[in-house]
C-alpha cells in the first residue's frame, strides 16, 4: 500500500499501474517537452468531469497539471515521467456534485414552464411560480481552481442524458479560452471538454481541423480586450462583458431549449482582489457580469471574505454558495502562465500533435480525449502578403495611459480609454512587428447610422500575426489559420499588447 485510498504497482520502468480506491483522486503535473500517457484498464474515472473510456490510452503535455477521479474505484496505467504525482482522498468533488443536482434541478423546473407541463410534487413547495435556468458567476482569488470548476459543471450537466447544451462564458482574457489570449468568449457545450494540454483548457474551436472532432465543431463567440490584465482598461472590459451577455440573450431568444440548460460563467482573479491596483473596479466589473447574463447563483470557491461580500451585496437577490478549494490545485506562476500563451497562439496556428512518452506499450492513443495520430490537430497557416491600406488597425485608448491624478492640475485627457486610435504600419515604433491582431466581423449592414466606438461592439471573426513588415513598399506579412487573402481588403482590425513569433 503506496497511501490510503491507492496502490501503486511498477510495470516497468516508465509504466506504473493505479488501483484508486472510490472517492481518490490521481493528481499530475507535467514539466516542459515531456508527455503521460494514462490508460484506464478497470473501473469508472473521469478528468474534470469528463469521463474516460475503459481501454483507450489518453496523452498529456505541454506542463499539463491534472487529476483522475473516480466515484466507484477504478485502475489506470500511467505510463511517463511526471514531476509530480499522488493520489488523494480528500477532494471536494461531493460538493461539486450536489452543486451540479441543486442545477439541475433549476434546468428541469425551468425546461417543465417551456413545455408546459405541470410541476411536480417536488416543485409544489417552490415558491418561484416561474423559475429561472441556472446561469452561474464562478468567483475566486488566483489559483483557486475556478476553471476546473467550471469544466466539472458543464461536462456534468452535458453527461446527466437530457440533452443540455450549456453556454460556457469564459471571461478571463489571460486564460485565452478557445482563441487566443486577451479575448473573452462564450461557446455552448455539447459534449464533454476533454481535457489534454493548457493549450486548449476549454476546448478547441480549431478554425481549419477535422470538423468530424466534437471539440472542433465548437463555436465560440468572442470580443478582443486584448490584454492578460484588467487593470489595463476596465472601461472596455466592462462593456465586451455587456456585449457578450447581450449576444447570449439574443441566441436564447431563438433558442429556448438552449436557454434552460443554462449558463456558467468563468472569471478572472482579479474578479476578487480585495487589495492592490486590480481591486479598483472589480465591484463594477462584477455587476457588469451579474447585469449583462443575468447571473442567478454565484459560486465562491474557498474565499471567506468574498463569500461574505457577494453575500451582503447580492445574497437577497440571488443563492451565493462559497464552495472548496481542491488541495490538488496547483500554484501557478507568472512564467508558467506566460508560456501557457505561448502555447496557445501555437496551437491556434499550428494545432499541435503530442509526442507520446517512451514505454508507450500501444500506437493507439488519443490527444484531447478523441484525436488518434492519424486524426491529430496539425494545422497549415497561411502567410500572406498584403498592402498597408488593405487593412485598417487600431488601438484602443492610449496604451501607456497615465492615470487621472499624475496629469497636470487642470488638465484634461485627451485620449479616452474607449477611443479607438488609428495604427500607421509605416512610423516606427508602431508596434505591429509580431502583434497579434484580432479581425472584426463587419459592421451590421442593416444599421446604417455608424458611430465612433462602433468597433468595440463588432465580434471578432479570426486572429492574425503580423510576421514581417516591408516600410518601403508600404506591405506587410501576416499569418493566419485560414486563407484571408483577397477578404482583407476594407476590414478592420485591432492590434493589443499581446506578440507572438515562433
Amino acid at each position: 500500500m503506496d497511501g490510503k485510498g491507492q496502490t501503486e504497482v511498477n510495470i516497468d520502468v516508465n509504466t506504473r499501474q493505479w488501483n484508486l480506491e472510490p472517492g481518490a483522486e490521481y493528481r499530475f503535473e507535467l514539466d516542459p517537452c515531456t508527455s503521460l500517457a494514462i490508460k484506464l484498464v478497470y473501473g469508472q474515472a473521469e478528468i474534470f468531469g469528463a469521463e474516460l473510456a475503459e481501454g483507450n490510452t489518453y496523452l498529456f503535455g505541454l506542463e499539463c497539471k491534472a487529476a483522475v477521479y473516480t466515484w466507484q474505484g477504478c485502475t489506470i496505467e500511467v505510463t511517463g515521467l511526471p514531476s509530480t504525482e499522488y493520489v488523494s482522498d480528500e477532494t471536494p468533488m461531493h460538493a461539486y456534485a450536489n452543486v451540479h443536482l441543486a442545477l439541475e434541478q433549476m434546468r428541469v423546473r425551468a425546461l417543465r414552464v417551456v413545455h408546459g407541463s405541470p410541476p411536480s410534487s417536488d416543485d409544489e413547495a417552490d415558491s418561484d411560480p416561474n423559475p429561472d435556468p441556472p446561469r452561474v458567476l464562478i468567483l475566486g482569488p488566483e489559483n483557486s481552481g475556478k476553471t476546473t470548476v467550471s469544466k466539472i459543471l458543464v461536462n456534468y450537466a452535458v453527461r446527466t442524458g437530457q440533452d443540455w447544451v450549456p453556454m460556457l462564458v469564459n471571461a478571463d482574457p489571460g486564460e485565452g479560452g478557445w482563441a487566443v489570449p486577451g479575448a473573452i468568449a462564450a461557446a455552448p457545450i455539447s459534449s464533454p471538454i476533454q481535457t489534454s494540454t493548457p493549450a486548449t483548457t476549454l476546448g478547441c474551436a480549431a478554425s481549419s481541423a477535422p470538423t468530424h472532432i466534437s471539440s472542433n465543431g465548437l463555436l465560440p463567440l468572442s470580443y478582443w480586450y486584448g490584454h492578460a490584465e484588467m487593470k489595463r482598461n476596465p472601461l472596455l472590459m466592462d462593456r465586451l462583458i455587456r456585449n457578450l451577455g447581450e449576444n447570449v440573450s439574443e441566441r436564447w431568444d431563438h433558442d429556448p431549449q438552449g436557454r434552460v440548460a443554462g449558463l456558467i460563467m468563468d472569471t478572472p482573479s482579479s474578479f476578487a482582489a480585495s487589495s492592490g491596483a486590480q481591486s479598483e473596479h472589480r465591484h463594477s466589473l462584477i455587476k457588469a457580469c451579474v447585469d449583462a447574463f443575468r447571473i442567478n447563483v454565484i459560486l465562491v470557491v474557498g474565499h471567506e471574505k468574498l463569500n461574505v461580500e457577494m453575500q451582503r451585496t447580492y445574497g437577497n437577490r440571488m443563492a451565493v454558495v462559497k464552495i472548496p478549494k481542491s488541495g490538488g490545485v496547483v500554484e501557478l506562476d507568472a512564467s508558467y502562465r506566460e508560456r501557457v500563451r505561448k502555447y496557445q497562439l501555437q496551437n491556434y496556428m499550428y494545432g499541435k500533435v503530442l509526442q507520446p512518452p517512451p514505454g508507450l506499450p500501444t500506437k493507439t492513443y488519443l490527444q484531447g480525449g478523441e484525436q488518434t495520430p492519424d486524426q491529430t490537430l496539425s494545422l497549415a497557416p497561411v502567410s500572406s502578403i498584403v498592402g498597408f491600406n488593405d487593412l485598417t488597425i487600431y488601438r484602443i485608448g492610449e496604451e501607456t495611459m497615465a492615470p487621472t491624478s499624475a496629469l497636470p492640475i487642470g488638465a484634461t485627457r485627451v485620449v479616452s480609454e474607449m477611443q479607438p486610435l488609428l495604427v500607421d504600419p509605416a512610423q516606427p515604433g508602431s508596434g505591429l512587428y509580431n502583434a497579434v491582431l484580432a479581425l472584426l466581423a463587419p459592421p451590421n449592414p442593416d444599421e446604417s447610422e455608424r458611430y465612433d466606438e462602433e468597433i468595440l461592439d463588432l465580434p471578432v471573426v479570426g486572429y492574425l500575426v503580423v510576421t514581417a513588415l516591408d516600410i518601403p513598399n508600404k506591405r506587410m506579412t501576416i499569418l493566419s489559420p485560414n486563407h484571408w487573402q483577397g477578404s482583407l481588403m476594407g476590414r478592420t482590425a485591432i492590434a493589443g499588447s499581446f506578440e507572438w513569433q515562433e
